[in-house]
């Protein structure tokens, strides 16, 4: 009895169900033989990752014994090393060691690889599952093709502070949107599964809660209760591991004093216990030794005894496993079986990569070329490219510019910009000018022959000289219709890139009232990696258009916007405040006991007396040049029981000319609940073309599980009682119904 009860509680320790695939128990019964021939340096080894001597996304660390390690069996797996030649020659130090065990090669493929797309705060604009995991599909079959197996992606950390610079690489500020995305890239990053040859393994991170780092500071530390954590940060986590997410790479913040990467509730409880995940955890760039830093740890000794414990499975860059582990376990303080699980996790994944059988299945020169300028993949970035960009103001539908407008002025530090396009975290090729697409090139190629282009850069995007603005107006004065476009630097958002200041940079904002002021049509357009304040812009300019960093096909994709041949349909998946003063600012927020109902509501309620309670756009907002009107809601009934369902519906007119695309977003309210509940959430939308004149009706199944939330004893429940729906355009501009659960 007692032999049983071991075998069992080793099978829940490992991860391993009891209803297993034949394949998997294949991969079970290779696992656990290879563990028996392993010495404990050589499982050590599996769990210690080293930068490759080329580039790293951390500080430069360089191992001159790297090679003769590698052959002893003491390093699993390597990041940024990329190419075909490159994988092969390491993977080939790696089959002289005594096992023959292959090495992993990471990478961090964000947006892209070849080809590169928008960053994922702007594909998350567009709403578009689809293409979105279309995108990831590509970017894996490019960066599998140059012999990467794993990427460091995707990032599904929710953020709510756009100080913090790396909301560029996640969805925004909601936890239902950010969930469905993450299924999404997770899905495309694999494919068809893992060990397919155009499959990476998906890295979800950072585990977890990273972007609720205070003050929006980036490494910061992370103060919430535990119904915060699990109702608001963790279901996009969740959702990619149910998705089959074969990785989790832990977090650099604290959560409620206990560092991410030490952090047993969430990597052991959570994650490997009440989720089941069977995948490995990677600790980020160091972490594990950071946590000295924290005063967690006294040295790496303490630290990796701390992490390993604690469930971090591969230690990249900080050296403490491969340094401590054996010493920590030879005195007992890790435990055989804590090791064991965590090599069995990365050797596992080894075996469904195929790596086993083929260490070199990644590394085809004919296919890595055959990838290397595939048109196909240029279609899709400039489809999602469209798709992902906001029109936020449009007066007097100067927008769309006709291709026949006889003299279009471009103006501004990006109107002729390539290399920007890439954004933050992307790759820059040698033939990058051959590839990436300007807005001067998208705009040349738009236009009819008998159209003049004029171009003034008029400033820098950091600029204090005003030197070029009178070039700019005189510029602006020649031309029919103005082209203005500025925006932060595409290395102001991203890791290590918090802003105090949101603000347009430099004096763009003084170059657009200049321009403003010539009385000349003016579009401007605004890339960036984060929401800008741009209060001025906001309420002089007649049109503006949000272009983030759409990538290779930015100036094509752009033009497609400005002439027509795209409606707009992105919507807003961040919350733009007036100023930082707002910040943190989202729609979801709870009610006060003095909550202010309006801005001029502000003595005695939940409200600044100098500053708006509104956003200056709201989550979920974007304009089209179609002109989309709503209906009232109509409920199948007022009232329903558990295990029923009810629907509610809108018709939805375009009342203008111009075909497009609506995303149809419904809301809902528990007005009382065992715990304060969200004054909105986000429970729906649906993305419905409807041509000029046309009307359509958009209706959404509501049951009890829509209504669940965490109560204060962490139980996913739902209640009875009376809530609202809200079906809208916007978080903001909505109709809404009542209903009840009974």
């Amino acid at each position: 009895m007692k032999r049983i009860a071991a075998i069992a509680c080793l099978l829940i320790i490992t991860g391993y169900a009891y209803s297993q695939s034949p394949a998997e128990k294949k991969i079970r019964k290779s696992v656990d033989s290879l563990l028996k021939l392993m010495t404990l340096d050589e499982k050590i080894g599996q769990m210690n990752q080293y930068n490759g001597p080329w580039a790293a996304t951390g500080p430069l660390t360089n191992d001159g014994n790297l090679l003769s390690q590698i052959k002893e069996g003491k390093v699993g797996s390597m990041l940024n090393v990329t190419g075909v030649k490159r994988t092969r020659e390491l993977q080939e130090v790696a089959l002289q060691s005594r096992l023959k065990i292959p090495l992993l090669f990471g990478q961090d493929i964000i947006h892209g690889y070849r080809t590169i797309f928008p960053i994922p705060l702007g594909e998350a604009a567009s709403w578009n599952l689809a293409a979105m995991e279309a995108s990831a599909r590509v970017a894996a079959t490019e960066a599998s093709a140059s012999g990467i197996h794993w990427t460091f992606a995707p990032m599904v950390d929710i953020a709510r502070d756009p100080r913090w610079g790396r909301v560029m690489e996640g969805a925004g500020e909601d936890p239902y949107l950010g969930s469905l995305i993450a299924k999404a890239r997770v899905n495309g990053f694999q494919g068809k599964g893992l060990g397919d040859t155009s499959a990476l393994m998906a890295c979800a991170k950072h585990f977890a809660a990273y972007g609720a780092a205070v003050g929006g500071r980036d490494y910061n530390s992370v103060d919430m209760s535990l119904r915060q954590l699990h109702e608001t940060y963790l279901p996009p986590f969740k959702a990619a591991a149910e998705a089959g997410a074969a990785t989790f790479m832990n977090s650099f913040n604290d959560i409620n004093g206990i560092p991410a990467t030490g952090n047993k509730y969430i990597q052991r409880d959570i994650l490997k216990g009440q989720w089941k995940f069977k995948g490995f955890v990677v600790s980020d760039w160091g972490s594990i030794g950071e946590m000295i830093n924290h005063g967690y740890s006294k040295n790496n000794y303490e630290a990796a005894f701390q992490a390993a414990n604690a469930g971090s499975d591969m230690d990249m860059e900080s050296r403490s496993y491969i340094q401590n582990l054996s010493r920590l376990v030879k005195e007992g303080k890790v435990k055989m079986s804590v090791i064991d699980d965590a090599v069995g996790r990365i050797l596992r994944k080894k075996f469904e990569m195929g790596l086993f059988a083929d260490p070199y299945k990644f590394s085809n020169e004919n296919r890595e070329k055959a990838q290397w300028n595939n048109a196909e993949h240029l279609a899709v970035s400039r489809d999602i490219a469209r798709k992902s960009i906001v029109l936020l103001k449009n007066e007097h539908h100067i927008l769309p510019v006709s291709k026949q407008a006889g003299t279009i002025a471009l103006i501004g530090p990006f109107a002729k910009a390539q290399g920007d396009n890439r954004g933050f975290w992307s790759y820059e090729w040698p033939d990058d000018s051959l590839r990436m697409v300007s807005l001067w090139q998208g705009v040349q190629k738009k236009v009819s022959a008998e159209t003049k282009l004029l171009y003034a850069k008029g400033c820098d995007f950091m600029d204090s000289s005003r030197a070029g603005f009178a070039e700019a107006v005189e510029v602006a004065k020649a031309a029919y219709f103005v082209i203005l476009s500025v925006g932060e630097g595409p290395n102001m958002s991203g890791e290590a890139k918090s802003r105090s200041s949101i603000q347009l940079p430099g004096v763009q904002e003084e170059l657009i009232k200049a321009v403003v002021a010539t009385g000349k049509p003016v579009a401007v357009l605004i890339s960036a990696g984060r929401p800008l304040v741009f209060n001025w812009t906001a309420d002089h300019a007649p049109a503006i258009v949000y272009t983030w960093w759409l990538g290779t096909e930015a100036g094509n994709a752009i033009a497609d916007v400005l002439f027509g041949d795209y409606n707009p349909s992105g919507k807003l998946p961040m919350s733009f405040p007036v100023t930082e003063g707002q910040i943190p600012i989202y729609y979801n927020h709870y009610n006060t006991g003095r909550p202010a109902q309006n801005d001029s509501d502000k003595f005695y309620r939940s409200a600044y007396t100098d500053l708006s309670i509104y956003p200056k756009y709201p989550f979920g907002y974007g304009l089209s040049y179609a002109d989309f009107e709503y209906s009232d809601i109509r409920l199948s009934a007022k009232s329903f029981k558990p295990g029923q369902t009810i629907t509610a519906a809108v018709t939805v007119t375009n009342k203008g000319n111009t075909g497009g695309t609506e995303t149809v977003q419904l809301y809902i309210r528990d007005l009382t609940g065992s715990v304060v509940r969200p004054v909105k959430e986000l429970k729906g939308f649906q993305q419905v073309y409807i041509k000029g004149g046309e009307t359509k009706e958009v209706s959404f199944t509501i049951s009890a599980n829509d209504l669940r939330f965490y109560n204060d004893q962490l139980k996913y429940i739902y209640e009875p009682g009376d809530f609202k729906v809200f079906i809208g355009t916007s978080s903001r501009d909505v109709k809404e119904a009542g209903f009840e659960l009974r």
